[in-house]
């Protein structure tokens, strides 16, 4: 794994949009220090993943019983 990039708070302050904007592109995070200690992680944002593909209207026909098991049962005969 790459090391982050590191930037103190101060600079950070002063280029905050770019450096947003640079993260946003490259996909890499940022650490800000403040007096050389690790304070904050920008990281780029993910947002929610697209749910599956919905299936109705998927099944065009339907063959025998789909909830049984297709065997007798002694409950079955009268």
């Amino acid at each position: 794994m790459a090391s982050m990039t590191r930037i103190a708070a101060g600079r950070f302050k002063d280029q905050c949009l770019k450096i947003l904007d640079s993260v946003a592109q490259t996909r890499h995070p940022v650490v800000v220090t403040k007096r050389g200690r690790p304070v904050a992680t920008i990281v780029p944002y993910f947002g929610p993943r697209k749910p599956a593909a919905s299936l109705v209207g998927s099944i065009l026909r339907e063959h025998g019983d789909p909830f049984g098991t297709s065997q007798d049962w002694d409950a079955d005969r009268s």
